[in-house]
């Protein structure tokens, strides 16, 4: 048994952890901290917690925290890093899901994110956590950063075309939607139902921070650098992400079989990546509540051009799933403890 805390137990994504990890068999949720609800029983918060979750909100404080076993940080970008250093030096291994670690490069990371890294020298040391490509790093690591919900979306739809060099890496597209859920518990006139419901729209089209994560990830995939063209969209449902992914054969004679092939065996032993029959057009709600991703791969009208459908819900293969994943590979514990949740229907 490990004891967990987690930082910023109030949003969306810190409820999630809370509800995947109060059932897990291996770990007890010791810590949750909260400025705003200091004081107030978690289940108080969130009355679907009773008889699973007896803790109280406390304010984030290192001393309690290198109590843990593993922190998880379900915080914005721009305070794991403040904390982590700290609490690594106190033998507590660390799971951010925010960007703070994700990327590689202090200074890209200060161009999107608008701020200065508060400790570059870690970033080398963390892990990316894509179990699918960094299983073995993951395993070992004291930190890991947790992927984004598109840059996993995208990710996990092109890598096996990448792996192969069968594609053209300098005209990749990623048309990815999400739910309202992807921009946090907040309110914010732009993501109210009554506002996004009944409308759809992209955003961010001429350059989103997920970007350098997304490229990073895939030029390690095809071994050279991508071009990638990365437009996200809001649509009115609350969880859930599907990505529409295109790109062009470099060898004409690969035809949709092999493709279909190729996705089956680079997935096969992989437990959260279901690769559906040819023809199948996955759907978000079929992934919705489970940390399942799906995938599916066409050829429209036999040519070069590959399009690609994959589907994650985005609080959980997206962020608290992915995080707990990552976490069980770190203790030695079964991949999917905790993780055999089917998807919500209807």
């Amino acid at each position: 048994m490990i004891r967990a805390g987690i930082v910023g137990g109030t949003g969306y994504t810190g409820v999630e952890l809370l509800r995947i990890l109060a059932l897990h068999p291996n770990v007890e949720v010791a810590v949750v901290t909260s400025r705003a609800d200091a004081g107030m029983r978690v289940d108080a918060l969130y009355p679907s917690l009773r008889g699973v979750i007896d803790v109280v909100f406390s304010t984030p404080d290192i001393d309690a925290l290198a109590d843990c076993d593993v922190v998880f940080f379900a915080t914005p970008n721009g305070t794991a890093m403040l904390m982590a250093k700290a609490l690594l030096e106190r033998k507590v291994k660390v799971i951010d899901l925010s960007a703070d670690f994700r990327l590689k490069d202090t200074k890209e990371w200060e161009k999107w994110y608008g701020m200065e890294h508060a400790c570059p020298e870690l970033l080398a040391e963390a892990v990316y956590g894509l179990p699918e490509v960094n299983r073995e790093e993951i395993k070992k690591t004291r930190l890991l950063a947790c992927p984004g919900c598109y840059p996993t979306s995208v990710q996990l739809g092109f890598l096996p075309l990448l792996e192969k060099g069968l594609v053209d890496t300098k005209h990749l597209i990623a048309d990815v939607k999400s739910g309202v859920s992807g921009a946090g518990r907040k309110a914010e006139l732009a993501y109210l139902m009554s506002e996004t419901g009944e409308s759809f729209k992209a955003y961010a089209a001429s350059g989103h921070r997920h970007l350098p994560e997304i490229t990073q990830g895939l030029k390690m995939a095809a071994g050279e650098s991508v071009n990638l063209t990365f437009v996200p969209h809001l649509i009115p449902m609350i969880r859930g992400i599907h990505a529409t992914l295109y790109t062009q054969l470099s060898h004409t004679e690969t035809s949709l079989n092999n493709l279909q092939a190729l996705y089956e065996q680079r997935y096969a032993d992989e437990l959260f990546v279901d690769v559906l029959p040819s023809g199948s057009h996955p759907d978000t709600r079929n992934v919705k509540g489970s940390n399942k991703c799906q995938i599916s791969i066409h050829q429209p009208q036999g040519g070069q051009m590959i399009v690609i459908l994959s589907v994650i819900d985005n609080l959980v293969k997206g962020a608290a799933g992915q995080a707990v994943q990552n976490m069980n590979l770190m203790f030695s514990f079964p991949e999917d403890q905790g993780l055999k949740m089917l998807a919500l229907y209807p």
